[in-house]
């Protein structure tokens, strides 16, 4: 009996490790947008943290270079802020009601 356990036990390991994969591959293609400035200046990033695209309002660009620097840093770790959100739903929904190791933080 012992056995039977242990062999079911393997198979949900392992179909648990397949779903989690197919998750971070389906995160990497799922896009987010950041944005600062009342939208002036736009981050778009995968869940993966790839920028996709950058768009600056060109009225920007006429302004001062700190200012548009720091536009653009918000917008990128706004972006970050909305991949991690959107990355912790997904996963949260794949690992609900397993027992959690204190300091763990999946995906790894």
């Amino acid at each position: 009996m012992m056995k039977n356990q242990l062999a079911g036990l393997m198979k949900q390991a392992q179909a648990m490790q397949d779903n989690l994969k197919k998750a971070q591959d389906e995160l990497a293609k799922i896009e987010v947008e950041g944005q600062s400035g009342a939208g002036l200046v736009k981050v778009v990033m995968t869940c993966k943290h790839d920028v996709r695209r950058v768009t600056i309002d060109p009225s920007l660009l006429a302004e001062d270079k700190d200012m548009l620097e720091d536009l653009v840093a918000a917008a990128i770790n706004d972006a970050v802020r909305r991949a991690e959100s959107t990355s912790q739903d997904k996963m949260g929904r794949l690992t609900a009601g397993m027992p959690q190791i204190p300091g763990m933080k999946l995906p790894f």
